[in-house]
């Protein structure tokens, strides 16, 4: 596992100064609470059963999808919180997925996620050492891990 993760890290590092692999789906995933943009909202009734992409969210996913490709957003199970955030690319919405859709980018989180991440913000930050889309400002989550890509929920 630790193998696998670290392998990811290493291709998003890579994906700051190459062009996007497609064959690489998975995206790497962080909620690190260090990192805060501004928001700006799905739509126009923006609430707390909402998902609420960044400027910067929105601009990474007009350059890196194509077509009817979105992110999608999903929650598991996992990590060393309890629960983790999984990022990748799909083109296919199901009958339980919400869609949020802003500027022409599209990020669908399917019901049973969306419990778990109802009002927080969806950004992609570049760091030194890695550019990943992150869960911010999470107001389900608890606690979070010093990794920043699991979390506990609030009970």
């Amino acid at each position: 596992m630790a193998a696998a993760w670290g392998s990811t890290l290493a291709a998003v590092a890579l994906r700051a100064v190459t062009p996007w692999r497609r064959s690489s789906r998975l995206l790497a995933a962080s909620a690190g609470p260090w990192a805060h943009r501004e928001a700006s909202s799905s739509s126009p009734q923006a609430g707390e059963g909402q998902i609420h992409l960044t400027d910067s969210c929105v601009q990474r996913l007009l350059e890196i999808t194509q077509g009817s490709e979105f992110l999608r957003l999903e929650v598991e199970g996992g990590g060393c919180s309890g629960f983790q955030y999984k990022f990748s690319l799909d083109t296919v919405i199901n009958p339980d997925d919400r869609v949020f859709e802003q500027g022409g980018a599209r990020v669908v989180v399917d019901s049973d996620s969306l419990a778990f991440v109802k009002g927080a913000q969806v950004d992609f930050s570049q760091e030194l050492i890695r550019s990943s889309f992150q869960v911010l400002n999470n107001p389900q989550a608890q606690t979070g891990c010093s990794c920043g890509s699991s979390f506990s929920v609030k009970l």
